[in-house]
């Protein structure tokens, strides 16, 4: 069986080869779905590529055996990652097949089988230089266009794909020799290093000049640029950097409730047009949604994977968040709509505890409360109306700060909490982590971290509705804004604040809603054309859309907390209740001042690899050139006396220079040649003066008189042995003291 599969290798090289070109061009699709797809997706599809790769490559059995073991090896995959995630799989056996939870595999394995089916189309059907092409061609084209009308930057997809398409077109066409030419491979076979070595130079040149290419301007308008042209669109001004599904240009998106929080980020312009007006006692923050997944690129929980929530009862108490012992206040909230968009939540201020009145036309079965987040969702029907006004009574905690912030973490976390609020994705990068740790050395206690992560926020960065996204380089949200772009929005304060709490072990969660708005909005009237409002009520809009952070600090529950300049979280303490403060709004016009920005750390990790391989590159070309200069060695040696004597040189020639170049070496040793001497006089004084060098002297000597004055025709391997020659007297000298005589030499 070894001697089998041994053999199978020596002549399927190329064909394994292949398997890894495949498998590379599907982990780029892997790496454009992976802030799309849940975990376990990901984490199956990778397998089911690996899987289908590995025992293409290396079993040596019939097509047929080998398909039932790859759908075996997957199928075992998918119930593995589904069980170790926690997801529910049915238990071994066939009584446990016949389970329900047997249909929870499917949606998986039918991902898995999907990315396995194609696999092997494209080994089994790409076998020729143009079918070759035609898939690289497809991946770059279609990579291409998801990076132009997406928000997606899939430059590095790219690149991988160009890269295994020349390794796959390489592969292919020895394969194709060896087939055609077995003799000529035999032969060819015989020089590996060298195959590899140009196969390798080739490569380099590619990247090297690929990377130092001039940016040029395109002469031709893309169809895009030129469609939006066509149809008056304007075009963004701000680049857009990240990862998402649409494509949203900075200029053209206007502020207001997100409903998109997996492809944060972007610009926006301030949209001032009314939402709601709310009648309240105290000035709050209207809490919309919580959001608890953090994908890298924004928060991955959202309608699609909403919590399930009870039933909703006009005048009935809602239950609370467990483990909470903190006073509250009673707060109660009229809230008016002023436009007729539709909302999957109702808001109120943290948190509610009770609906008290709804418009007469809303069904108060489409309500249900999520207790886990503290919300109250509006399902999503299609024509359905969102209710023109509703009241709801909240219960406003009273925070004892001083008492808070002297609680130590073992004394905060002692009894369990939802893992979800720690949670960190994948490869998250570590100089967050690092970034985090740094500020809060000082803090005791989780408060007062919480509070030094706060102050470095507000303190060290920007707020603008346009950052730069030019400056955009890592793949991971927080990461970009706090090393490279270090200014934007509420959605950037807020999620960086998350993840640096998240590092530290502290619990905490996003939250999106509104902020307070203002106190005068009497111009505005209600849809329903309905009475005016009154001066004193709190009038918002869509520019007040807003998101920021609450922290869970145990038997205190879940404490706002604002992390974005410019805003200031209205809350209840045990000492003195806040007063109702009207916060600057922050204009379109807002200049941008002038912080203290964070010193710049290491270059972006997901670029690291372009790093190491255009070094790589540079390397094999330096090494490259170095081998050319070693193989030009000897017509280099002859580059000056065949300048001299202008033209080709003979193997008298090439003995006379060899010759001219060991006296000169022997001069400087101290054995000086006059002018008025002849060679055969200068040797003869040599030999006089030193015997033991006579034995190196006259073969050279006769060698030179052989090629100057001899009519016979000198063969060019002499020139090589006054070479080797010229080396032992070299190496004799050194064993002979020598004393230069300064008659002769004056």
């Amino acid at each position: 069986m070894m001697k089998l599969w041994l053999d199978k290798l020596s002549t399927t090289f190329f064909s394994t080869l292949t398997m890894l070109w495949i498998w590379i061009m599907g982990m780029q699709w892997i790496s454009f779905t992976e802030t799309i797809w849940l975990s376990e997706t990901t984490a199956i599809v990778i397998a089911a590529l690996t899987i289908t790769a590995v025992t293409e490559a290396l079993l040596p059995i019939k097509q047929g055996y080998r398909a039932v073991l790859q759908f075996l090896l997957i199928l075992y995959c998918v119930y593995s990652l589904l069980k170790t995630s926690g997801n529910p799989v049915p238990v071994l056996g066939a009584e446990g097949f016949l389970t329900e939870e047997l249909l929870y595999l499917f949606p998986y394995l039918w991902f898995a089988i999907a990315a396995w089916a194609m696999f092997l189309f494209l080994a089994r059907w790409a076998k020729t230089k143009g079918r070759v092409l035609l898939v690289v061609g497809i991946h770059v084209i279609s990579f291409a266009i998801l990076d132009s009308f997406t928000k997606i930057v899939l430059w590095d997809e790219i690149a991988w794909v160009v890269g295994a398409g020349m390794g796959w077109l390489v592969s292919s066409h020895f394969n194709r020799f060896r087939r055609r030419f077995p003799q000529g491979w035999v032969n060819l076979s015989k020089y590996p290093f060298k195959i590899i070595a140009n196969i390798l130079v080739i490569f380099s040149l590619i990247i090297v000049a690929g990377v130092n290419m001039p940016h040029v301007k395109p002469t031709l308008t893309d169809p895009y640029t030129a469609w939006r042209e066509w149809n008056g669109v304007p075009l963004s001004g701000v680049g857009i950097s990240g990862t998402g599904t649409l494509i949203e240009s900075a200029s053209e998106s206007m502020s207001g409730y997100g409903r998109e929080d997996n492809d944060l980020g972007g610009g926006f312009n301030f949209d001032y047009s009314p939402v709601m007006s709310i009648t309240s006692e105290e000035r709050s923050y209207w809490r919309g949604e919580t959001r608890a997944v953090y994908s890298g690129t924004g928060w991955a929980d959202g309608a699609s994977s909403r919590r399930s929530g009870t039933g909703v009862d006009i005048g009935d108490s809602l239950p609370g968040e467990a483990g909470t012992s903190v006073p509250t206040k009673k707060l109660e909230q009229s809230v008016t709509m002023l436009s007729d968009t539709v909302y999957p939540v109702l808001f109120g201020a943290y948190s509610v505890r009770q609906l008290d009145s709804l418009d007469e036309d809303i069904d108060p079965d489409r309500l249900s409360w999520v207790t886990e987040g503290a919300e109250m969702h509006l399902d999503d029907v299609r024509d359905a109306d969102y209710p023109k006004s509703y009241t709801v009574t909240s219960e406003v905690p009273v925070i004892p700060i001083d008492e808070l912030s002297a609680r130590t973490y073992d004394e905060l976390y002692s009894g369990s909490f939802d893992e979800a609020y720690v949670q960190m994705p994948r490869n998250f990068p570590d100089r967050v982590s690092d970034l985090a740790e740094e500020i809060t050395a000082d803090g005791d206690t989780p408060y007062e971290k919480v509070m030094l992560l706060q102050q470095y926020l507000t303190s060290n960065y920007t707020y603008t509705n346009t950052p730069d996204l030019t400056l955009k380089k890592s793949d991971d949200f927080v990461d970009a804004f706090l090393f490279e772009i270090m200014e934007g929005y509420c959605d950037y304060f807020s999620t960086s604040m998350v993840m640096m709490t998240r590092s530290l072990d502290i619990p905490a969660r996003w939250v999106k809603g509104y902020a307070p708005g203002r106190m005068t909005a009497s111009e505005y009237v209600p849809v329903d054309g309905q009475a005016s409002i009154e001066p004193d009520n709190y009038t918002v809009t869509n520019a007040d859309a807003h998101s920021w952070v609450e922290v869970y600090f145990g038997e205190y529950g879940w404490v706002p907390i604002e992390a974005t300049p410019g805003f200031s979280m209205p809350i209840l303490t045990a000492d003195a209740e806040a007063e109702p403060v009207i916060e600057e709004e922050v204009e379109e016009e807002e200049k941008a001042e002038d912080e203290v920005t964070p010193a710049q750390t290491s270059d972006n990790p997901s670029s690291g690899w372009v790093k190491v391989i255009v070094t790589a590159a540079v390397v094999v070309i330096v090494l490259w050139i170095l081998y050319i200069l070693w193989r030009m060695r000897i017509s280099l040696r002859f580059a000056g006396a065949r300048i001299r004597a202008g033209k080709p040189l003979t193997a008298a020639d090439k003995v006379i220079a060899e010759t001219e170049r060991w006296i000169r070496s022997v001069q400087r040793k101290g054995l000086v040649r006059q002018e008025h001497e002849t060679l055969r006089e200068s040797v003869r004084r040599w030999a006089h003066a030193h015997p033991e060098l006579e034995t190196e002297l006259r073969p050279l000597l006769q060698q030179f008189e052989a090629a100057r004055y001899s009519p016979a025709e000198v063969k060019e391997e002499q020139w090589r042995s006054v070479q080797q020659d010229a080396e032992k007297l070299k190496r004799s000298i050194k064993k002979v003291r020598i004393v230069p005589d300064k008659r002769l030499s004056t």
